[in-house]
């Protein structure tokens, strides 16, 4: 119906080892609650049972060592069979360098990570500047997550949420 808001019901979870995705998920998780939908945000191995009956998962993980994170592999694993059935949105934390290879780079492991599993087809694969661990030595510390553009495809992706 034309000119109803609809409030979606999300599940945003993440696969963080240093705390840096954890908090792009969290931006994302506020940015869909600004719009009025519903979040539950939740770290991907702390999802045991059914994820429920989402209008929408997001799924985000960091890339070390060119391989996607692996709570986000275990996650997919675990919940194939719920997850082909509703819009899945993923997101990767990739390059700490801002180069164009760096970036091209990032996408083509977190590429690489979902092609792994046939059966997938994300509405949306987006890759996320990184950030330096808090330990990691030397000055400056980088970060590359660039909080306009999060909070921008947290905005889109939220569009493409099933019909309840």
């Amino acid at each position: 119906m034309k000119g109803v808001d609809r409030t979606s019901n999300v599940l945003v979870a993440y696969a963080s080892k240093h705390g840096s995705t954890r908090e792009v998920a969290e931006v994302i998780c506020a940015t869909l609650q600004e719009r009025g939908d519903r979040v539950e945000l939740r770290p991907a191995d702390d999802v045991r049972g059914s994820i429920g009956r989402p209008d929408l998962v997001v799924l985000g993980g960091a890339i070390y060592a060119g391989g996607w994170h692996h709570d986000a592999h275990r996650f997919l694993r675990k919940h194939r069979r719920e997850l082909s059935e509703v819009p899945l949105a993923v997101f990767g934390m990739g390059p700490r360098v801002g180069t164009e290879e760096g970036w091209q780079r990032s996408r083509g492991q977190l590429d690489q990570a979902l092609a792994k599993r046939g059966w997938l087809t994300p509405v949306a694969v987006t890759v996320f500047g990184g950030v330096d661990p808090v330990e990691r030595k030397g000055d400056p510390r980088r970060d590359l997550r660039d909080w306009d553009v999060i909070r921008a495809w947290a905005g889109e992706v939220a569009g493409l949420a099933s019909t309840p």
